[in-house]
């Protein structure tokens, strides 16, 4: 088995942390998938992903010094550079005007108004335990 960055090979979960998970890829061999490299979307649970026990397939992303291997399971999912290109363009949604400058002044002029109020209020409350009533 050729085990080198870059290679995708396949490899069974045998531990899982908070921030990731061990796998066996060969007898003797096994890397981390980091929690960011489980899926393409938000992980806060590894355990929602995988289970021990779980065959997965993997990419070998890097090899320190050592000989710990970091693996990606959204790497081996990847698609092809080939693919991406080739993939239909989704239909634009109905066009979103830019607001005017005007209509940014007005919500700039509304934010600003309710901050001074604000700040007002704070500055009231805070004058009013100074002069001790």
């Amino acid at each position: 088995m050729d085990l080198e960055v870059g290679a995708i090979v396949a490899g069974k979960i045998t531990g899982i942390t908070k921030f990731g998970a061990f796998v066996t890829i060969a007898p003797g061999k096994s890397g981390l998938i980091h929690i960011s490299e489980i899926a393409s979307t938000y992980v806060s649970d590894v355990r929602d992903h995988l289970t021990e026990g779980q065959e997965v397939t993997v990419k070998i992303t890097g090899i320190d010094q050592s000989g710990r291997m970091n693996l990606s399971i959204k790497a081996a999912k990847a698609a092809p550079v080939d693919e991406v290109r080739t993939r239909p363009q989704p239909k634009p949604q109905a066009e979103v005007t830019e607001p005017t400058f005007e209509d940014k002044l007005k919500r700039f002029m509304q934010d600003s108004d309710s901050k001074i109020s604000s700040i007002k209020q704070y500055s009231d409350k805070k004058g009013a335990r100074r002069r001790g009533r």
